[in-house]
């Protein structure tokens, strides 16, 4: 009776490590596939993060461009009106002048 005993004692141990076995590799199952759906989620979270960076870059990088295309156009509107305003400002003076180099010319000092 003993050694029947021992027996089932044995048979319930060898159970219990089976089932042991069988919560442990669930476990083990179960850590996998979160990992792999940590890893899916974080990789997922770097690409939407990229595309954000390079859309601001790309947007950045077409708000310079712009500028410097307006800055261009307004730096020639603004050398342009300078040029008006010079030309304007000589044609005035021009007969002031062109009579006084004719005086000073024309005039014979003793």
């Amino acid at each position: 009776m003993d050694s029947m005993r021992g027996q089932g004692g044995i048979q319930m141990l060898l159970t219990a490590e089976q089932e042991a076995q069988q919560i442990v590799y669930a476990a083990r199952n179960v850590k996998m596939t979160r990992l792999r759906q940590a890893k899916e989620e974080a990789e997922m979270e770097v690409t939407n993060y990229r595309s954000h960076l390079e859309a601001e870059y790309k947007q950045k990088l077409s708000e310079t461009s712009g500028n410097s295309d307006s800055t261009e156009k307004r730096l020639e509107v603004e050398t342009e009106q300078k040029i008006q305003h010079l030309k304007k400002a000589a044609s005035e003076v021009s007969p002031d002048v062109i009579a006084m180099l004719t005086k000073y010319i024309t005039t014979i000092k003793t």
